[in-house]
């Protein structure tokens, strides 16, 4: 694709300054600042600042030139716009379509160099384990059955369309925009779900028409006018699925392509029957089958495309919004909105996750990732607070939930998720004899809830397309903002010719992403072709740009725009036994040369000595390892937190974003410490126990004392508080979680105090979440920062996040 810029008028000056028509890199850079980060009136008082009397101004003298030269940087898919009309409906506005062909989009997605080693072109099984995996779209059966239908090498390109009506401003006759965007299912999910990677591009704003007719045709009239822009959009997409077309791929391979997206033959009964322009009769004739009144799906002679399939299941608002709508409010009805706030409230807060801390009853509108967090808990807040069945079939649905967004599934992981939706019919009745499903006209008795019969289909959606995560709504979501919402200040802030602003101004940022890429490759005299490369065992996150300009320019990585991956710790932390688990400190200490007798007075740990005497001495035994180093006379350098990082448990080449352990010795704000709750392996002999980590810290010898540490006192080491179970998932059927409470030990004077011990920092394997049995109401005088130390019992949190339910459910059983 970037050797198309060579084909440029301007590219035999390109030749001798590769920033044309910009002076040097340094001019580009400033101009590209400028376009990107300022509006039209900010860039003329910049260029007509007393600054420049002094200094060398820019070759662009004014902001229209400089907008003039960005957009004549190279584009390849022009925008257009097209007048569209409705024989015998006028509009209070004339109808004009702006658009730009998507199969020549399609062309430039498919061709990207960017892509080239996130790009699948056949279609695949992949088995582990002795049962078949379904992942991207070329994993599934529908990718096999249409290849079967195709030429001998052909290659097919699956489209994938989203589309959104979207307010801009929210005054009285404020702007509205309905973009459509499009992408291709040959790139990796993991790319697509990233809004910023620019694998998702916009291909039309649809025009929002109002019709002079009365009221009860407006809807019909718009899906009608809707359906048209879109044929129009798609003819050549259409087209390329009956006959194919050759294309270059990242690789410059020209390949021979088809782009798949049966008619619904009820549509043409009814139109046989009724005139569909006699909006009146055929708008009752379609309700009565149910159908929408639209005659003229864009769909209709696209091969290959039936809504019953390419329509999949969405987790965004199926699943979340559905979670919104009623078993939220369901649970509201049965707890009280008191209750539920104060459960939430009370909860321990741990960095990297959201806490509620007004509640979340007060709340009238939330996004998809506040829906997310609420789940994490919820099941185990109204534990005692609700009777167990009520429990049960709301543990069940939140179930279904975590597994219809497993980024990959097998045959077993989809039955679970058929079983979940199972239980839920099964205890549902609890709902009705809580009262808690509630219309206008008072308590309901059934489930009549489109969503809801929905999620049966999830599993089927899976085996054709695969896994549900690659169709959601949050990437569309995030260009509703990107594309509409955000170019609203860098234009005339106008509804006259906004979209046109809109477009001029997506039109010129694309220029300059490709052109920005394209002259730092060639002025550095990289190739064009992103060459082709087995990827690295561990990956930290999938941003192609970053990916080839850190192999081909490693100097120039800060470059490139977008996410930057995850930190990877297994680079230069600290290893566990089995490599699996990552850990980092920082290098310099919180807290530097305490005494043995300060930390039990700042941490508050009386029996600190007896755990590490017991340390060493184990530690010696079992590693033979000996040492004269006395821990009396010894100094400690303590942190407040460290990081604890594991690799995917659904794709073990996958680098997880770490996660942070506290523990903060007592202060005012948090009275008995803010310290949070791990995993660990006790001494590698397989037998895991819940612990609160209550202080981090690492002995030091004294400057110039000729003593050397053994190895297990050289690295890390926690002072841990333990928690003994005292029931597993069986016990509580409604929870399907573990019940541990606080393990208790007495002195040789009687006296009670909890149980704790010395470990290594790498005897922890993850970092958990535990939840307060808070029964039938929670205690008074109960807060997030005393939760943890005033409750004796907790459940073990499975929710915590999808990676931690993936490892409770089959790992940790």
């Amino acid at each position: 694709m970037l050797d198309r810029l060579q084909d440029d008028p301007y590219a035999y000056r390109r030749k001798i300054n590769h920033y044309y028509p910009f002076h040097d890199e340094g001019e580009w850079e400033l101009g590209k600042f400028l376009v990107e980060n300022l509006t039209q009136t900010q860039m003329i008082k910049f260029l007509k600042l007393k600054w420049f009397d002094t200094r060398a101004r820019p070759s662009f003298t004014t902001k229209d030139q400089l907008l003039d030269w960005m957009d004549s940087l190279p584009c390849f898919t022009e925008w257009k716009v097209s007048n569209i009309e409705f024989s015998g409906y006028k509009t209070v506005h004339p109808i004009e379509l702006i658009w730009r062909d998507a199969l020549e989009v399609v062309k430039q997605l498919f061709s990207d160099p960017i892509f080239a080693n996130h790009m699948t072109y056949t279609p695949h099984v992949v088995n582990v384990g002795h049962q078949r995996e379904y992942g991207d779209y070329m994993s599934a059966d529908m990718a096999w059955k249409i290849q079967d239908y195709l030429p001998m090498g052909a290659t097919q390109v699956p489209i994938i369309l989203g589309s959104d009506k979207t307010h801009v401003t929210r005054i009285t006759g404020g702007l509205e925009m309905h973009p459509v965007f499009i992408t291709i299912g040959n790139v990796d999910s993991e790319v697509r779900s990233k809004a910023t990677l620019r694998a998702w591009r916009c291909i039309a704003y649809m025009p929002i028409a109002k019709f002079r007719v009365h009221p009860d045709y407006q809807s019909i009239l718009q899906a009608r006018l809707w359906h048209k822009c879109m044929d129009l959009v798609l003819a050549n997409l259409k087209a390329a699925a009956v006959d194919g077309c050759f294309i270059p791929d990242p690789s410059r391979h020209i390949r021979y392509v088809f782009t798949p997206l049966h008619t619904l033959q009820l549509i043409f009964d009814t139109c046989r029957k009724v005139d569909p322009w006699d909006l009146d009769k055929f708008q009752k004739a379609a309700k009565a089958v149910n159908l929408s009144g639209v005659h003229m799906p864009y769909w209709r002679d696209w091969l290959f495309a039936c809504p019953s399939v390419f329509l999949a299941g969405e987790v965004l608002h199926t699943c979340f919004k559905f979670f919104a709508d009623h078993p939220l409010k369901w649970i509201k009805e049965t707890v009280g909105a008191y209750e539920l706030d104060s459960r939430f409230i009370v909860q321990h807060k741990r960095v990297g996750t959201r806490h509620f801390t007004k509640g979340i009853t007060h709340v009238k509108q939330m996004t998809g990732r506040e829906y997310r967090d609420i789940q994490r808990t919820i099941v185990a807040s109204i534990a005692g607070a609700a009777s167990p069945r009520f429990v049960r079939a709301i543990r069940a649905i939140v179930e279904f939930i975590y597994l219809a967004q497993n980024p990959v599934h097998s045959p077993q992981s989809l039955q679970s998720m058929e079983q979940a939706l199972l239980d839920f019919h099964s205890f549902k009745g609890a709902i009705i004899e809580a009262e808690a499903r509630k219309g206008k006209k008072g308590v309901k008795e059934d489930f009549f809830i489109p969503k809801l019969e929905l999620m049966q289909s999830f599993k089927g959606t899976v085996e054709r397309l695969g896994t549900l995560m690659q169709f959601s709504a949050d990437t569309t979501e995030r260009l509703l903002i990107t594309h509409c919402k955000d170019l609203f200040p860098r234009t005339a802030r106008q509804s006259k010719d906004f979209t046109e602003q809109c477009v001029r101004i997506l039109n010129r940022q694309e220029s300059m992403e490709i052109f920005d890429l394209y002259a730092l490759l060639t002025s550095r005299g990289a190739s064009l072709v992103n060459a082709m490369h087995t990827e690295e065992e561990e990956v930290a996150a999938a941003n192609p740009a970053l990916s080839w300009v850190s192999r081909v320019l490693p100097d120039e990585v800060t470059s490139v725009r977008g996410p930057r991956p995850v930190r990877n710790h297994f680079l230069k932390g600290i290893l566990s036994g089995d490599a699996l688990t990552a850990f980092q400190l920082n290098v310099t200490p919180d807290y530097r040369s305490l005494t043995l007798a300060e930390i039990p007075m700042k941490y508050a740990l009386p029996d600190f000595y007896r755990a590490l005497a017991d340390f060493i001495a184990r530690s010696s035994t079992s590693s033979g390892e000996h040492t004269r180093w006395d821990p009396k006379y010894g100094r400690y350098h303590a942190w407040n937190k460290f990081r604890l990082q594991l690799h995917s448990a659904f794709q073990q080449r996958l680098i997880m974003p770490s996660r942070v352990v506290q523990a903060y010795p007592p202060s005012d704000k948090f009275p008995f410490g803010n310290c949070d709750t791990v995993l660990i392996d006790a001494m590698g002999i397989n037998v895991s126990y819940v612990a609160q980590v209550r202080l981090i810290f690492q002995p030091k010898v004294r400057r110039g004392s000729n003593l050397g540490l053994p190895s297990y006192l050289s690295n890390p080491l926690l002072y841990v508080q333990f928690f003994r179970f005292i029931a597993n998932p069986d016990d509580r059927p409604e929870l399907a979680m573990w019940t541990v409470e606080r393990a208790y030990t007495q002195d040789e004077n009687g006296n009670r105090h909890r149980e704790g011990a010395v470990v290594q920092v790498t005897d922890v394997t993850h970092a958990v979440e535990l939840i307060p049995v808070y029964g039938k109401a929670v205690g008074n005088g109960m807060s997030a920062a005393t939760c943890l130390e005033s409750y004796e019992r907790f459940f073990l949190n499975n929710f915590t996040d999808k990676e931690s339910y993936h490892t409770f459910s089959t790992e940790f059983v």
